[in-house]
């Protein structure tokens, strides 16, 4: 019973302190940022600002600040390299060489190329200017240009850290599957999960005939999509599954794997269903060609939409600290804050498996009508 009670009870205590370090994170940030002012604001603006920032992708991990002895800021992060491509062509470099000018943007000299970054958006400035500026109406930038970000970003370095993980841990299980030895270490416990997606979610969506074609796309989108959504979790601010270009991607793939593997059934019951009387065929036909861009939308818009709104619920909790702190006291809103906070982010934890088991399940389930067989 012991040996079943740790590894729960150390996720308990891994989740608390995911908690407590995002409220310190939190705390220190808006102290950072309005140090200017005499200290933290408590305004409901600045708040949102800071959650719809805390998702988004960014150029650089900032894990936390302190101020030392001499009333100094520092910032505890690791940069990340910056790749764009300009009109004098390819720059490369790391991201803290960004540096605030006096306007509060992030200036760089890259060979002769003056950069900017402005709310983790790269710029070229033209020549002479020091700083973008935008137009009011417009909101595009007057005396700069966009270039082309190719840089590792937050999110991309999520992608190729959890490439490199399912690799190493699916690899050992391969080998030892290829030695016809039982599964030890870690392997032991992928090799369930394995099972599971296969006999539970391939097996009856496909069907006993072709699923084996396709299990191996579906074990690779339900781990990894769940792999970075337990990422999310962490105090690193990893959001790689709720950037809506990644969730595309994803449903790209289901969605061009879903077309190019349909029958002739499948695209007969989409243009010209049968048994159908011809004047309805005609109306049928357009919807269910709509119908084949409504599905990869629905997965899409779902696994963003759902691991976005977690992150903002669970950074709107930890803001009670702060809205609060006037009526109840920091000590009353911080331990509301973190024991809703605690609870949400439990919850977070059983979500984070759930979308990565619906995006699978769905993907199977429209793999699996357009390769079916019909019997007319």
């Amino acid at each position: 019973m012991k040996a079943l009670m740790r590894p729960a009870f150390t996720k308990y205590i891994l989740v608390v302190l995911s908690v407590l370090a995002t409220q310190f994170n939190f705390a220190k940030e808006k102290e950072e940022k309005h140090a200017d002012d005499g200290g933290i604001v408590d305004s409901q603006e600045e708040i949102s600002e800071y959650i719809l920032h805390h998702i988004k992708d960014a150029h650089d991990f900032h894990l936390f600040s302190y101020t030392n002895g001499d009333g100094e800021r520092k910032h505890i992060g690791f940069p990340l390299p910056v790749i764009v491509y300009t009109s004098e062509g390819l720059r490369a470099f790391m991201s803290s060489e960004f540096h605030h000018d006096d306007s509060g943007h992030h200036i760089v000299e890259a060979d002769g190329v003056q950069l900017v970054k402005y709310h983790e958006k790269i710029y070229e400035l033209n020549a002479g200017a020091h700083a973008v500026k935008f137009d009011h109406e417009t909101h595009k930038p007057t005396n700069a240009a966009s270039v082309l970000d190719l840089s590792i970003t937050k999110s991309v370095f999520g992608i190729l850290l959890v490439g490199v993980l399912m690799l190493l841990a699916f690899g050992g299980l391969a080998k030892q599957y290829k030695n016809d030895q039982i599964p030890t270490g870690f392997a032991r416990f992928l090799e369930p999960l394995v099972i599971y997606v296969r006999d539970e979610i391939a097996r009856p969506n496909i069907g006993e005939k072709k699923y084996k074609r396709f299990t191996g796309y579906l074990l690779t989108v339900f781990f990894f999509i769940w792999i970075l959504n337990l990422f999310g979790l962490t105090p690193l601010g990893f959001n790689v599954t709720g950037q809506i270009a990644v969730t595309f991607c994803l449903a790209l793939f289901t969605f061009l794997i879903t077309q190019f593997s349909g029958t002739k059934d499948y695209w007969k019951h989409i243009f010209w269903m049968p048994g159908v009387h011809p004047v309805m065929k005609v109306i049928l036909a357009p919807i269910e060609v709509l119908g084949m861009f409504t599905k990869p939308f629905a997965l899409m818009v779902r696994l963003f939409a759902n691991i976005s709104a977690g992150h903002i619920v669970v950074m709107s909790l930890i803001a009670i600290t702060f809205t609060l702190k006037a009526s109840m006291g920091i000590v009353g809103s911080s331990l509301i804050s973190i024991v809703l906070s605690f609870f949400i982010t439990l919850i977070e934890v059983l979500v984070a498996f759930l979308q990565a088991y619906i995006f699978t399940m769905l993907s199977a389930l429209f793999i699996g009508l357009a390769v079916e067989e019909h019997e007319h």
